[in-house]
């Protein structure tokens, strides 16, 4: 529950008409903002909208084209590369910030360690990490080195180590896209509890129901430009979205269109056990878009990385179109027509520091060669295509896939994934991180693919997700498929009942 701040309270950050260029392509123009002491403030827009750009601006790791920005009430120049820390700034970054090589004690006391007689005081830096971790109800080791942890887990620590460092004003930018429920609640309430001591929030993300949960006001961008400041008291999620996206948002999610049950079935999963799914089955029919739910570890994406050939099954079968496909053997499930789309687009699905076209072309370079040499033009071509296939919008051309917003990587991602030109698509986690406006556009491009007869299994911890696309939910626990759902049963509460461990097993 959201509490009212005062219009009195004091401004501890602000940005008076901030301009940013990159490579003289402008993303903000002229930019107010507004953070009051003992506020959670929620920054709104699409992807592209200019969201983590005001944020690096506001948290020093860009500096504005033109603007300033005052630090209580006073124009201030904020020290680059995170030095705005000793200014009580600190960011919880999207992209991980974490040294592989460290532990997770280590990685909270990076640069201000604390030393008796001369020497590391491990004991104490142990035992203050420990602290932290038990406020936030994580349970990581702190003396695990973050190459062993998993993506939800980093985030905890990304999320530990900026609350552990006494920060005025703390960037958020989407805390909560790998956490379970149980993990937001916990960091939530650390969060008030911050709030109420007079610490200063700004909190990105798309998730509109956390925004209308956590804040206390909202700031919309679009295009690069503010579009509203308002109490969020006065606002819904839908009229959030629709200044967002400058538009009303009538249809989400795309008709679902049934598949017929005399469709041939195109993948087939036979026991499959590996490291963590024990016994999995099930099977996929020509046109069919099946959902799997489950809460965070319940071992969706080790199946799926399994059923892709990338990683190794323990026992059972994978047969696509009637054919054997070898344990972890990724070539041969693409050779059959088989497409994985990673739910970790930074790390695993693209090449930051290249370009759009060399990450399209990257799984298919084999369709753009002549004579043993890439063609440029099938790949300027392929690309075109996919630009307008896939609403992929940029202001430039030769820009770098890390600096493209998050929808726009989303859909390079899966342009990519398409490009290979498969007949059965696994997609991790479709949205994440991207915001109401790209969700409504992949929903539509994953309902087009099923009605051309592609076959889409979609794994998503978003309940509203699989319940809005798909005709049929199977739903894991701890490595097991527990439950599979159709028709009328698809629903938040059965879903949760099997997830939950309280329904038992139903025929796959």
């Amino acid at each position: 529950m959201t509490v009212e701040i005062a219009d009195t309270a004091p401004v501890v950050l602000s940005a008076r008409r901030i301009c940013k260029s990159f490579s003289g392509v402008q993303v903000l123009f002229s930019v107010n903002f507004d953070l009051r002491a003992g506020e959670i403030h929620a920054l709104m827009g699409e992807n592209g909208a200019g969201k983590s750009t005001l944020v690096k601006v506001l948290s020093g790791f860009e500096q504005p084209s033109s603007g300033e920005i005052l630090l209580d009430g006073k124009p201030v120049v904020l020290p680059p590369n995170g030095a705005a820390e000793a200014l009580g700034i600190v960011i919880i970054h999207q992209e991980f910030n974490l040294a592989d090589h460290l532990t997770v004690t280590e990685s909270l006391f990076l640069g201000r360690e604390v030393t008796r007689f001369g020497v590391l005081d491990r004991k104490y830096m142990r035992a203050e990490t420990r602290k932290v971790l038990d406020v936030l109800g994580s349970h990581v080791d702190e003396n695990a080195l973050i190459s062993t942890l998993s993506i939800a887990d980093k985030q905890m620590v990304e999320i530990a180590k900026a609350i552990s460092r006494d920060a005025r004003v703390v960037f958020m930018d989407e805390p909560t896209a790998v956490l379970s429920r149980e993990e937001t609640n916990m960091l939530f309430k650390q969060v008030r509890k911050l709030r109420d001591q007079g610490t200063s929030f700004v909190f990105v993300s798309h998730k509109l129901d956390e925004v209308m949960e956590l804040t206390d006001r909202v700031t919309v961008l679009r295009d690069g430009q503010w579009i509203k400041t308002s109490p969020t008291s006065i606002l819904d999620g839908e009229s959030i979205a629709q200044l967002m996206v400058g538009r009303e948002l009538s249809s989400l999610y795309p008709a679902k269109v049934e598949p017929d049950v005399d469709e041939e079935v195109v993948l087939s999963v036979y026991s499959v056990s590996t490291d963590y799914v024990r016994d999995a089955s099930f099977e996929v029919r020509k046109g069919e878009i099946i959902g799997f739910s489950g809460m965070i570890g319940s071992g969706r994406t080790e199946l799926m990385e399994a059923i892709a050939g990338l990683r190794s099954r323990l026992e059972g079968d994978v047969v696509i179109k009637g054919q054997n496909v070898p344990s972890g053997d990724v070539h041969a499930a693409n050779r059959c027509g088989l497409a994985y789309m990673t739910k970790d687009r930074k790390s695993k699905g693209l090449l930051l520091r290249s370009g759009m076209m060399t990450n399209l072309t990257l799984q298919s370079l084999g369709r753009h060669s002549r004579h043993g040499y890439l063609s440029p033009g099938s790949e300027a071509a392929a690309l075109a295509k996919a630009k307008r296939r896939f609403d992929i919008r940029v202001r430039d051309g030769n820009i770098l896939a890390g600096r493209m917003s998050g929808g726009n990587q989303q859909k390079l991602l899966l342009a990519k994934v398409m490009e290979t030109e498969p007949d059965i698509i696994i997609i991790d986690e479709p949205t994440r991180g991207i915001d109401v406006g790209t969700k409504q556009q992949i929903y539509h491009f994953i309902s087009a693919l099923a009605r051309d007869g592609r076959s889409i299994i979609v794994v998503s911890s978003e309940m509203p997700e699989v319940i809005g696309l798909c005709t049929r939910v199977v739903v894991m626990r701890e490595g097991h498929i527990v439950g599979v759902l159709e028709g009328d049963e698809i629903s938040e509460q059965e879903i949760m009942r099997y997830a939950a461990g309280l329904k038992k097993k139903a025929a796959a």
